[in-house]
């Protein structure tokens, strides 16, 4: 189809595209853990299909998501504002605008902390790989992504949220 017969745009101001609904994909208890974080889904107002994109912002003291690692998804992130700290498996990185990070399917578990007193924004990119799951290793959880596209969480015995 072309783009104009799907409505799509071809080009937006991404800070005025309205944050995500549903602040939050993951089930309680885990789910209030990500007061603070505010994304801005842009991949899927372009109907891109193999990647997805976001704006997040991290108010200070919020975390971008559980410490986690995907099983197929390659993921990246460039900050554009503030200074969050990347925390990995294997330490923690001061980051600040204009410095990446990239995380390959099945590498370190990672999270982005914003431990300052302002806000950080950065853009992060992943891609949309059949049959990915991610693991928490610090929490009780498991994710993987149904057929419908959605996450769906159970317990690390197995047993749904």
């Amino acid at each position: 189809m072309r783009r104009d017969e799907e409505k799509l745009p071809a080009a937006v101001e991404a800070a005025a595209v309205a944050p995500r609904s549903r602040p939050s994909a993951y089930p309680e208890p885990f789910a209030a853990r990500m007061a603070g974080r505010e994304k801005r889904v842009l991949g899927d107002l372009f109907g891109l299909g193999n990647f997805g994109v976001n704006l997040t912002r991290l108010a200070p003291g919020a975390q971008s998501a559980l410490m986690h690692r995907h099983s197929r998804q390659d993921e990246f992130i460039y900050i554009l504002e503030g200074a969050p700290t990347l925390v990995t498996e294997s330490g923690e990185t001061a980051l600040s605008p204009g410095m990446c990070a990239g995380f390959p399917a099945g590498g370190l578990a990672h999270h982005l902390v914003n431990r300052t007193d302002t806000v950080a924004v950065y853009l992060e990119i992943g891609d949309r790989t059949a049959g990915d799951g991610a693991d928490y290793p610090e929490d009780d959880l498991e994710a993987r992504l149904g057929l419908d596209g959605r996450w769906q969480f159970f317990h690390k015995d197995g047993r749904p949220y």
